[in-house]
């Protein structure tokens, strides 16, 4: 007799299988999708990129470039051509991206319209196909000696900024020649054509020590003038005109809250300026915050305005909802669920998009007269051979007496009776999210026999606004939602070994490992990534830190630590550093040698003091990596980060391997 053996869960090598769908794109007559589709190459060890075709109407889907790093397509307004982004003429480490058009339904290479070594930071085709707007950067750091006079010196996953600008540039689609049509020592972050291409709207960035503060202008194609929208106080997410050109729809925040402000949808008149807040009454973040680690490449649009109705993302507790607003109906759910939707693209009758949920990595669906269905399956293949645990949502009461959910996922090799160690998994933000976004991380550990723990405490976002405003209480309320979590799960789950707990995070999770690790033994192992220990040298060291830190920590905008005795102390004590006497708990500490959202002096000076201080401790730093390793990095440093994760807590908290 056959035996049948339960197929295993997914493992770290399986990165290389799985197939990362992003940035769908609908053709203007809404017969085929462009989308990108990225795979790690692990002999190679880089990811390889491709656009790809689906036929809406077949239904099949194929390669429509080869270059290897082609990416975030964009039709051109007939629907005869593809836009895109690539590297294969560049040489080994020359600076730049490629801007390629190629025409559909032809045997072409493609043709390269320009190189831009600033890279390619915003697209948007002219309405008559005739041209298309970049936004790139100009200008380099000093060779040599460095000769700094502007903040942020640097900036995360881009390197020295202190002598680059972002700014406009025109590309003739048919010569390919290019125009600059901004200058100045400020920063342009999108720009959109008006529908009829005689105007072009985009937003900058012009006060160095307050970047949060963004100004709409509009650009006069015919005479060259741009005018500043007066009065416009929004830090602007992105914008969209609507179709007849009377609005402009924009994504932001006024920052009432600071950081902790939700997104809203304002609608600008382009005659009057006079500026609307049409989403004021919904207390959600209109936003995409879900946490993921197997996203692909895509400059999508996270605000359309398609005929009367304007679509938007909702975060709604752990899920991302598609939502669209229009003056007669107000607002409407279109995609919602226990999912999270990424990327989306709308068009005449249907809405085409990247969806995922925790045991489905994103594909491209197609939402339609109701209905959603999904058009892709490139992770079918692996995924029918592999078991994935379902996570399973779980709520209680904080002891403020608010709700905070939260989701439990079982080892792969759960038996009903037995006992397993547990990791507590805190995600970054604080402002993101854990929920229906999948997570090829939590399925390792899951396959590795551990229960994973993941929540979303006070700070996160898709809850309210009061939820979400933690500034100036760090470690506080937060902590304590974790720690009555954990108090929570192991009560009501009878298989969670609570003598073999462990933490983990990164960023704002990496803050909170280090706050727990000082302030409880209630865990056995930790791992801190990409973390702060300290807020005052977090302050003047990162790209952020100067402006993040006095709004989060200090409690507002002008809160900087050296204002006064009370802000310092206040950072101060928000430090996990000044705790550090009170750390016993073994902790692995990762972190990337080029982060610099939370700069390796975070991590040195955790580490530091813990080796002098006697307690098991490791740092492991990844060269050539930024803040986001665990997201992006080189495929070889992001397996060896799980198998040292793996090999810290099995260490520590597998019986058969006790650590001391």
């Amino acid at each position: 007799m056959k035996v049948l053996r339960m197929a295993k869960g997914l493992g770290i090598e399986d990165l290389y299988k799985l197939t990362l769908v992003s940035d769908p794109k609908l053709s203007p007559n809404d017969s085929h999708v462009a989308f990108t589709v990225t795979r790690l190459d692990e002999g190679k060890d880089t990811y390889v990129s491709n656009i790809w075709i689906l036929n809406l109407k077949t239904e099949e889907y194929s390669p429509f470039t080869s270059g290897g790093s082609d990416k975030t397509p964009f039709w051109s307004p007939d629907g005869k051509y593809i836009a895109f982004t690539s590297s294969r003429k560049l040489k080994e480490k020359e600076r730049g991206v490629e801007l390629w058009v190629k025409p559909l339904g032809r045997e072409s290479e493609g043709r390269l319209l320009h190189t831009f070594k600033g890279g390619i930071l915003d697209f948007d085709w002219n309405p008559d196909g005739k041209s298309m707007l970049v936004v790139s950067q100009v200008g380099e750091p000093d060779d040599d000696v460095k000769f700094i006079d502007r903040i942020p010196f640097w900036f995360n996953g881009m390197g020295l900024t202190y002598k680059t600008f972002s700014h406009v540039f025109q590309v003739d689609f048919y010569s390919g020649n290019v125009e600059q049509l901004t200058e100045g020592e400020y920063q342009v972050l999108t720009t959109r054509w008006s529908p009829d291409g005689k105007k072009i709207a985009y937003v900058t960035s012009e006060i160095e020590e307050k970047p949060y503060l963004n100004y709409l202008y509009i650009y006069d194609v015919e005479t060259g003038e741009k005018t500043r929208v007066p009065d416009l106080t929004i830090n602007v997410y992105s914008i969209a005109w609507s179709p007849d050109g009377k609005y402009i729809a924009i994504k932001g925040t006024d920052l009432s809250r600071g950081y902790a402000t939700h997104a809203n949808i304002y609608l600008m008149d382009t005659t009057s300026y006079d500026v609307e807040n049409i989403t004021v009454n919904i207390d959600k973040d209109l936003v995409n915050p879900a946490n993921s680690d197997v996203r692909g490449p895509s400059m999508g649009r996270p605000l359309q305005w398609i005929g009367n109705d304007i679509y938007f993302h909702l975060a709604d507790g752990g899920a991302v909802h598609l939502y669209k607003w229009n003056k007669k109906d107000g607002f409407k759910p279109i995609i919602t669920g226990e999912l999270v939707v990424d990327d989306y693209s709308v068009g005449r009758n249907s809405v085409i998009a990247t969806i995922m949920d925790p045991v489905n990595p994103p594909e491209i669906y197609i939402f339609k007269k109701g209905t959603l269905k999904v058009l892709t399956h490139f992770n079918d293949f692996l995924l029918g051979k592999r078991k994935l645990q379902v996570p399973e949502k779980f709520t209680f009461k904080a002891s403020d007496g608010e709700t905070i959910e939260g989701w439990i996922l079982k080892p792969v090799d759960y038996k009903e009776g037995g006992k397993y160690p547990a990791l507590l998994e805190i995600h970054g933000g604080p402002a993101t999210t854990y929920g229906y976004g999948f997570m090829h991380e939590f399925h390792v550990l899951s396959n590795e026999g551990y229960v994973i723990i993941f929540t979303n405490p006070r700070g996160s976002s898709g809850y309210s606004e009061d939820f979400k405003d933690i500034r100036g209480k760090y470690g506080e309320r937060d902590y304590l939602d974790l720690m009555e979590a954990v108090e929570y799960v192991t009560k009501s789950y009878n298989f969670i070994d609570k003598s073999k707990l462990g933490v983990l995070g990164g960023s704002y999770g990496g803050f909170m490992t280090n706050w727990i690790v000082t302030h409880t033994d209630k865990f056995k192992a930790a791992v801190t990534q990409r973390s702060i220990s300290n807020w005052i040298s977090f302050y003047g060291t990162t790209d952020i830190g100067f402006h993040f830190g006095p709004d989060q920590i200090g409690g507002n905008f002008d809160a900087h630590f050296w204002t006064s005795d009370e802000i310092f102390e206040r950072y101060w004590s928000m430090s996990p550093l000044k705790y550090i006497k009170n750390a016993k708990t073994p902790l692995l500490i990762i972190h990337s040698e080029q982060d610099y959202r939370c700069w390796l002096d975070q991590a040195l000076q955790i580490y530091t003091t813990l080796k002098i201080r006697k307690i098991p401790t490791k740092l492991v730093i990844f060269p050539n990596e930024n803040h986001d390793l665990s997201r992006s990095g080189k495929p070889k440093h992001r397996t060896i980060r799980l198998k040292e994760i793996i090999n810290w807590f099995n260490k520590y908290l597998k019986e058969e391997n006790k650590g001391g």
